[in-house]
């Protein structure tokens, strides 16, 4: 098929001081500390009890059933996180302790192969009673995934035996045939689960069963009406009537704008992309580039959050980008990088490298403080500790993140994310290489039919220069492909110190260098990293008059604890010039941005509501720091679009 993009995983080395050290943080301080949450150790923190649910179900404790209907999956998202960390840190200790959960799975599952902590304890009678509304095909999904990547990185079988049991019993009960239940989960996640265990395994079924789930879902007679009767509930859906909360309310090529629950939202269309690609359906693709135009041009946060309402941790409407009020969960930024990289995987274009690139250094991270013992759920882009206590409509958006979760499926989620981030640098086919992602690193590539080792080097995304050493086992002719970001206004290319024209050689925003590669060549990249004014459509109500500081990648914030209080306040003009530095014992080494700007003096107003006079200002020195790094010092106030004069 025409510009579809055939991928080989290979294991990446990553070396980067960025990246590197929060995968070590991960490993040493988030898997720990997440292993204690789900065994109920934080003091004074949510419990879990996932851990517990397993033990019961296995008859290795006596109980109930405790926390969410969804509660396995925040355990094996943990899992799917150990596996990564052990890919690039091999750790027996670690490797034995997940072994051990492993066979906890085994005792608990049925002899059907049926296994789900909360119908197994709780209410076994009512299994695949309400698909609509418990999760029990998303769990199973979050149980393939990291049953997928255990086997890849260890190559241990168990855990993918148990989940094809789990699967070969799903497959029969779920399906057109007349026999089985003709439905569809509430929560997608197991339709791209499939297509990973497909691609394991080789087993066309689960191919199969996936692009079921996906073409039945929407249409009519509903199946979430017919289920509904079956168990005696007569009451609307609570979502405007319809099931646009779920992506239920029209078959999915059908659909055209984002709605719903953003992280539904994320991993349907992830598995949409990916169905694409692997039974060749250029209208499952088209659609996916439909709804892919609708939220990143239309209902995405500059920061790469989605999901502008609480209401149904949701999408909202086009342009409807409130700050202080959005929702932008970080698993709905963490799902959108699971799309972008699918998208990727289907067609190479910089639109999709980009917005993975914008959610990674922005809308994630900032879901983990930087010792990743704290996290938030919901990511604001503006922030008034008072407010946020007072309001019940901002109650949602924490001023500071939280030790644990009731509802953790954020801390995991990130922490694999994370510890799987050599993933998404590189993709290749035979003949093509493609640098997707700057971080340094290295990785061994099949291309032109042998090894081809590549190794990045770069302070990206502080410094504004990228190195890339090309080292094939004998001189060689083929590609590789290069993003020249659609932040970078300016950026040169050299091979062995000879500037490529770029005009030339640019293809949907990737630079394709063809030629006869022999060991030791050197691309040098340089991305001219100035820092930028951004500004919103004007649609967008919330950010009219205002700027957003970014440089590079990164989306800056300002804090009170930089900037004092009533960060509203304050006004950057237009002739000001930024200042950059880089502060290595800062916040774990970054570049903070200062300018002059000025405050609006409020001491004048005394006790006057309104009045007439004119706002009398004074100068000041404004310090902005990375979004992802807020709230890592004393709480306060914090806002990214700040008033422009």
């Amino acid at each position: 098929m025409e510009n579809v993009n055939k991928t080989k995983e290979s294991f990446v080395k990553v070396t980067d001081s960025f990246w590197r050290s929060r995968m070590d943080v991960v490993r040493d301080q988030v898997i720990p500390y997440q292993w204690d949450a789900l065994n109920d150790r934080i003091p004074d923190a949510a419990p879990s009890h996932a851990v517990e649910n397993f033990r019961i179900a296995a008859g290795e404790a006596e109980g109930e059933f405790q926390g969410m209907v969804f509660q396995d999956s925040d355990l094996m998202k943990w899992l799917e996180a150990v596996a990564y960390s052990l890919e690039n840190d091999p750790n027996p200790e670690l490797e034995s302790q997940a072994d051990a959960v492993i066979d906890l799975f085994e005792k608990a599952q049925q002899e059907d192969g049926y296994l789900d902590t909360y119908f197994i304890v709780k209410e076994p009678e009512k299994r695949w009673t309400n698909l609509r509304d418990w999760h029990e095909l998303y769990c199973a999904g979050h149980m393939i995934e990291a049953a997928v990547a255990y086997f890849k990185v260890t190559g241990k079988s168990k855990f993918l035996d148990i989940v094809c049991r789990f699967a070969d019993y799903i497959d029969s009960v779920f399906g057109p045939e007349e026999q089985k239940l003709n439905g569809y989960p509430g929560h997608q996640e197991i339709e791209l689960a499939l297509v990973k265990l497909y691609r394991v395994t080789g087993n066309e079924r689960y191919l199969n069963l996936s692009q079921y789930f996906i073409d039945e879902r929407g249409k009519q007679p509903h199946y979430f009406d017919i289920e509904k009767e079956a168990r005696g509930d007569n009451r609307k859906f609570w979502w405007k009537d319809d099931y646009g909360y779920l992506q239920a309310h029209l078959p999915v090529r059908e659909q055209t704008k984002a709605v719903g629950h953003s992280v539904r939202a994320m991993y349907m269309y992830t598995a949409m992309a990916d169905l694409a690609k692997e039974i060749q359906d250029e209208s499952l693709w088209k659609a996916c580039q439909t709804l892919w135009d609708n939220v990143t041009k239309q209902q995405m946060y500059i920061t790469g959050g989605i999901g502008s309402q609480e209401f149904g941790e949701s999408f909202s409407f086009d342009y409807d980008l409130p700050n202080d009020l959005c929702y932008t969960e970080t698993c709905a930024s963490i799902g959108l990088v699971f799309w972008a990289r699918r998208m990727l995987e289907y067609k190479v274009h910089r639109d999709y490298a980009d917005v993975m690139e914008k959610a990674l250094y922005n809308g994630t991270m900032s879901g983990m403080d930087l010792d990743g013992k704290r996290f938030f759920y919901v990511n604001p882009l503006e922030v008034s500790p008072k407010t946020n206590a007072e309001r019940k409509d901002r109650e949602h958006a924490k001023p500071v993140r939280q030790k644990w979760y009731a509802c953790a499926c954020c801390p995991p989620n990130l922490a694999r994310l994370i510890a799987s981030i050599g993933h998404y640098i590189y993709s290749a086919n035979d003949q093509e290489a493609f640098i997707h992602l700057y971080v340094g690193s290295q990785t061994e590539l099949d291309l032109a039919g042998q090894k081809v080792l590549f190794s990045q080097q770069t302070n990206y995304p502080w410094d504004e220069t990228v190195n890339i050493k090309v080292t094939p086992e004998h001189p060689a002719q083929f590609t590789v492909a290069v993003r020249i970001p659609g932040w970078c206004r300016k950026a040169t290319l050299n091979i062995n110190g000879e500037e490529i024209d770029l005009k030339a050689c640019l293809k949907d925003g990737y630079a394709y260098i063809h030629r006869l590669w022999t060991s030791g060549d050197q691309i040098e990249l340089y991305l001219h990293m100035p820092v930028e004014r951004m500004r919103a459509n004007p649609k967008v109500r919330a950010n009219a008059g205002k700027v957003a500081l970014q440089r590079g990648p990164v989306v800056y914030c300002l804090e009170g604890v930089d900037n004092g209080a009533d960060l509203h306040n304050i006004v950057i003009p237009r002739e000001t010039e930024f200042n950059v530095e880089f502060k290595q014992e800062f916040l774990n080494g970054l570049a903070v941005i200062t300018c002059k700007g000025q405050r609006i003096n409020a001491t004048l107003w005394e006790d006057d509501l309104y009045s007439y006079r004119e706002d009398q200002v004074e100068e000041i020195s404004i310090t902005a720091i990375p979004y992802y790094a807020w709230c890592n010092r004393e709480p306060g106030e914090m806002m990214v679009w700040v008033s422009e004069k």
